[in-house]
């Protein structure tokens, strides 16, 4: 009776865990080639991967440098340009 028990349980964990393995697993893979292209990118942005004690600073900082960089770079390619802070009015124009 209890390698029934046994074995239910072993059932139920496979089937809760297969989503969770195959979603994991959904994302495309990314190259060498892409991750020393990133790699470089970011260097250039001013981060130094042998810098250990600013670590999570210094890679963040460069990670928005490139986001930034890319941005500007996209918005030129687009058309549309970069997102802007700004506030704008919609409805009836007021009187004066």
């Amino acid at each position: 009776m209890t390698m029934k028990l046994f074995t239910r349980m072993v059932l139920i964990a496979a089937m809760i865990a297969a989503p969770v393995a195959s979603f994991a697993q959904s994302n495309q893979s990314v190259s060498r080639a892409q991750v020393r292209e990133e790699l470089a990118q970011l260097e250039k942005a001013g981060y130094d991967p042998h810098d250990w004690i600013h670590y999570p600073e210094n890679i963040q900082a460069a990670e928005a440098k490139v986001a930034a960089q890319n941005a500007t770079a996209q918005s030129a390619v687009s058309g549309y340009g970069a997102a802007t802070d700004g506030t704008s009015r919609s409805g009836t124009a007021s009187r004066q």
